[in-house]
């Protein structure tokens, strides 16, 4: 029997966004262990430890050991949580993990910081129309019509300087405000709701179940989706290793991105399978799990929108080169 995430995070897994045993798969939580060896192991297939974030997305993962996609590709997957992208990439520089599931972002800035990581395949995605699964919320009575109103106000992002205040920065300066004058504050997505309805808060940015629980509230607004706004089909996720793993080990790496590529197209084409591993995989409530908007989960590497997002890093600062993503990727 696998221990998943709900075990490890006490039902408080689906706190974490870019934006969350024993066996075959099960997630160990333990940052400190060293990363799965490169040999075959008993069993033939070859041990990997991915690096996951407590968030729905990651779930496709979990269907993919399920399903056996992994193990068809030769690879033997111990899945360790992490809490952030940024937080993942020692892990992977050092070899506590070998591969990591985060955002494209993280990825970008280290690379700029002079970190050696490779880009595998991407992972998920925002959605470019319709509704998207990370959004802008106001209250009700706020007055804030656009993202432009968001100047002199302060808005709640997971993280400071990822996709959520880049994007939002961006939005109001397409709707005519100087986003200098935007104000951010950090905390977790759980908390961010009862902080807007207290007021210490303008605005929340905030991911799917968060984004639904906070707009069937009648107090709350949607103000937008800033992804879609800014970067429509902004990656949310990618995979990622380090470059002298990715030198050392290049069949494993092809094993895992084809492994990778073939579970995403599966889970795209199955929500509802996806879904069904939530409950378990992280301590999610069945009708939440049920119900929730998925990204599109999509394993090519966007390169053209992740340069464009490099574009916007260079404008705000966030990096002080223009990312090269081609040559950050694994060919």
């Amino acid at each position: 029997m696998k221990k998943h995430l709900a075990k490890l995070l006490a039902g408080g897994a689906i706190a974490a966004m870019a934006l969350t045993g024993c066996g075959s798969g099960s997630p160990s939580g333990s940052s400190g262990a060293p990363a799965a060896e490169s040999g075959a192991a008993d069993s033939g297939l070859t041990k990997i430890a991915v690096g996951v974030l407590p968030i729905a997305p990651s779930g496709a993962m979990q269907y993919g050991i399920d399903e056996g996609i992994f193990e068809k590709h030769g690879l033997d997957v111990e899945l360790q949580t992490g809490q952030g992208g940024a937080a993942m990439l020692p892990a992977v520089s050092t070899g506590t993990m070998n591969f990591a599931v985060g955002n494209p972002l993280s990825v970008m800035t280290a690379v700029d910081k002079g970190l050696d990581m490779k880009i595998v395949s991407g992972y998920s995605a925002s959605r470019a129309e319709g509704e998207d699964n990370n959004a802008v919320i106001v209250k009700a009575d706020s007055g804030i019509e656009s993202f432009a109103d968001l100047a002199g106000k302060t808005t709640a992002v997971n993280t400071l300087k990822t996709q959520g205040d880049l994007t939002i920065m961006e939005s109001a300066a397409e709707d005519g405000a100087d986003p200098s004058k935007l104000k951010f504050s950090e905390m977790p997505f759980p908390d961010m709701e009862a902080q807007l309805e207290r007021g210490n808060v303008d605005a929340i940015w905030v991911p799917e179940p968060f984004q639904s629980k906070a707009l069937a509230n009648k107090d709350y607004k949607l103000l937008g989706y800033p992804n879609q706004k800014t970067l429509p089909g902004l990656p949310t996720m990618v995979t990622f290793t380090s470059g002298s793993y990715a030198e050392q080990n290049p069949e494993i790496v092809a094993d895992f991105k084809a492994a990778v590529t073939e579970t995403l197209k599966g889970a795209e084409a199955d929500n509802d399978s996806v879904r069904a591993v939530l409950p378990d995989f992280m301590g999610m409530p069945e009708e939440v799990a049920k119900n929730l908007k998925m990204e599109v989960f999509d394993g090519e590497v966007r390169s053209q929108v992740l340069s464009d997002m490099g574009e916007l890093m260079v404008k705000y600062k966030y990096v002080d080169n223009q990312p090269d993503v081609q040559a950050m990727t694994v060919k």
